[in-house]
């Protein structure tokens, strides 16, 4: 017997996830994406594979990422189960359907030593106007500190201790905040764009934008600063592939000492630091690999 219900409007579904238990980052990551499988059941209805059947469609749709993938899926999921616990629904229709597997190896690469040397002597030689330094702020944070996007756009004036030279900061998926040790040239960098910008107190970055002039950067409006610039010095890599340098860097000086590196990075385990060490030995190793086959030519 097929389970039938009455896709809500936009303003009903956004209140679906309104009472959830989650940052509001993740609270806008599920309106963003839910629409994607409401659209869907537009066009098939809704029945007791419903669900089962809008991954099968993921699966199909080669244009995407399996984490992208499981992200359309997830919030699928959430939006059903609420619509389930709030009575809603009849039954939990996502129950025993599991997410997209995915390779824990890296798909994307960092930036590279050279990228990083390339983009911080730009930076280095700009001009010190308030945009300018805003970014300058920014990728000392992305760069020296390892952080997350969400990480820095939560930061808060009061969340840096000049003279301590650490910060707190809320991490992914926290309700807490964690004190780090900042890098004593974000500490410099820090220190000039507070000045500049005059920030003394609320979000550390805001926007400078007309419409939103004040307010705390978002995440987004931070991969396009960001973005921008990358792409005026001709680098093709995404915002995390900041973090990817960081986390390499860390474990090749400390000579895989993974623990200590972890204390750096904030990884909850120490499953993904080995696949950035099993990466690195992986290329040093590569000489030896080339040279296995040096008599073979074609």
């Amino acid at each position: 017997m097929e389970t039938t219900i009455t896709i809500p409007n936009k303003q009903n579904i956004d209140s679906i996830f309104d009472f959830l238990d989650v940052s509001e980052a993740t609270r806008q990551e599920y309106k963003y994406r839910i629409g994607a499988f409401v659209e869907y059941v537009k066009q098939h209805g809704m029945g007791n594979n419903s669900f089962l059947e809008y991954k099968r469609e993921l699966a199909d749709k080669n244009e995407l990422s399996v984490s992208t993938k499981n992200k359309y899926l997830g919030s699928a999921r959430v939006f059903l189960k609420e619509l389930h616990r709030q009575g809603l629904l009849p039954t939990d229709i996502t129950h025993n359907i599991r997410s997209f597997k995915q390779d824990k190896k890296h798909k994307k690469d960092g930036l590279s030593s050279e990228e990083v040397q390339i983009l911080s002597l730009k930076a280095h030689q700009s001009s010190k106007t308030p945009d300018n330094m805003r970014l300058k702020a920014i990728l000392s944070l992305l760069v020296l500190q390892g952080l997350r996007q969400c990480e820095i756009v939560r930061l808060d004036y009061s969340d840096i201790d000049f003279i301590a030279k650490a910060a707190f900061i809320r991490g992914k998926g926290r309700d807490d905040k964690e004190l780090i040790d900042l890098h004593p040239e974000t500490i410099q960098v820090l220190k000039e764009y507070v000045r500049v910008c005059s920030v003394a107190d609320g979000p550390l970055f805001t926007s400078h934008s007309n419409n939103s002039r004040g307010r705390r950067l978002t995440t987004r409006a931070l991969r396009g600063i960001v973005q921008t610039f990358l792409k005026e010095l001709g680098i093709e890599k995404v915002v995390h592939g900041f973090r990817h340098y960081f986390t390499t860097t860390l474990v090749k000086n400390y000579k895989g000492d993974l623990l200590q590196v972890a204390k750096y990075t904030r990884h909850r385990s120490l499953e993904m630091l080995q696949v950035y060490n099993d990466n690195i030995k992986n290329k040093d190793d590569l000489p030896r690999y080339y040279d296995a086959f040096k008599e073979v030519s074609f």
